[in-house]
């Protein structure tokens, strides 16, 4: 079984059914997908299944290239150790040929270990351990961090001797998704999106409410959509910002949505707008232009929308590296709350007239 990393697609190229482990969540997966088509494309005739989270399982719902999801929960509240040993049992009775790791961190690793998938290839993402190797045979070097993620992912294969063509997304939706995103969501909006799984990474609301009211200043027909998710803390967000602006121009999407709608209502939207977040990375996905706020912090190179239709304020933040940040009792991240509502306005409204002009 063992053979040079380069050599591992010709050493497995008759492969029928194969496994990607990535237990990664909206925007990890979403940077994920180009790598999944390339697999498709190098085994046609293999059947490729993928172990993520739930949220991952359904961001790929969206790409007909996987052809069996397979979710594992990750929350210690949600999961039981039944549920975890029903699905190792299930996947080893399926006898995959193959199996890729291409994010590398210690529960993904030892979960393609447990695949029992003949051949096995994993990147070098996270920590070493002297296991590694008992758990994978093959590994493939860290990919430079200054990479975009998913070119990161494409690497690794590139590494075990796929050749590349240009990445694609070739997302798909449910005639119903897209129905419910004609009825509710007005062509041509702005999507703005408050939240972040970490607050620290978000900005005030106060900025928000001062942004939408200098966007329509100009463009007084504009309208707005804003999502957040059911939780409480962003819940109370989106109502302050709500109140506080009480205009029929901003609409509110649903809490809950599936994945699949919010794709639909993106598509419907001129530009997003909102910290870093996977929303950022699914409008990417899908050709949304994009303005965001990252802050700057170890390995966030990777995650930056790069091409000329977005556009991210990067803030230098002097706490980040330290284990007690000093906006943490606050919940607010002083160097992104710095970034000024004129700023941010200017430039969406030179990614609208670019885009006019492109059109």
């Amino acid at each position: 079984m063992l053979c040079a990393t380069k050599d591992f697609y010709s050493a497995t190229r008759d492969a029928r059914k194969i496994i990607v482990v990535d237990l990664g969540f909206l925007g990890d997966t979403v940077h994920l997908i180009p790598a999944l088509w390339e697999i498709k494309r190098h085994y046609p005739e293999a059947s490729l299944h993928l172990l993520s989270t739930p949220l991952g399982s359904d961001v790929c719902r969206l790409a007909s290239c996987v052809d069996r999801l397979w979710p594992v929960e990750l929350a210690p509240g949600k999961r039981s150790l039944r549920q975890q040993f029903s699905i190792i049992r299930a996947l080893r009775r399926e006898r995959f040929d193959v199996a890729f790791n291409l994010g590398g961190n210690d529960r993904s690793i030892i979960l393609t270990a447990l695949t029992g998938a003949r051949w096995r290839v994993a990147h070098q993402g996270g920590r070493f351990h002297f296991w590694n190797k008992w758990l994978i045979p093959h590994w493939v070097s860290r990919q430079s961090e200054n990479l975009p993620v998913l070119e990161q992912r494409r690497q690794v294969l590139a590494a075990c001797g796929f050749t590349l063509e240009a990445p694609r997304f070739d997302l798909s939706f449910e005639t119903n998704d897209s129905g419910w995103a004609e009825v509710n969501v007005a062509a041509g909006s702005i999507h703005f999106s408050l939240n972040s799984a970490n607050p620290l990474k978000e900005w005030p609301i106060a900025h928000y409410v001062s942004l939408a009211r200098k966007l329509w200043q100009t463009q007084p027909s504009l309208r707005l959509v804003v999502s957040a998710t059911s939780k409480a803390r962003e819940q109370a967000r989106l109502q302050e910002f709500i109140s506080t602006l009480a205009d029929a121009r901003l609409q509110a999407l649903p809490s809950v949505m599936s994945i699949g709608q919010l794709a639909t209502a993106l598509k419907r939207c001129v530009l997003h707008f909102g910290p870093d977040s996977g929303v950022v990375h699914l409008a990417l996905a899908l050709g949304v232009p994009t303005v965001s706020l990252f802050r700057d912090q170890p390995g966030f190179e990777g995650w930056l929308p790069r091409d000329s239709r977005h556009h991210y304020f990067l803030a230098c933040c002097r706490c980040v590296d330290h284990r007690h940040s000093g906006c943490e009792p606050f919940a607010q991240a002083a160097c992104l709350t710095a970034i000024s509502p004129d700023s941010v306005a200017v430039q969406i409204q030179t990614l609208l007239a670019r885009e006019n002009l492109r059109h």
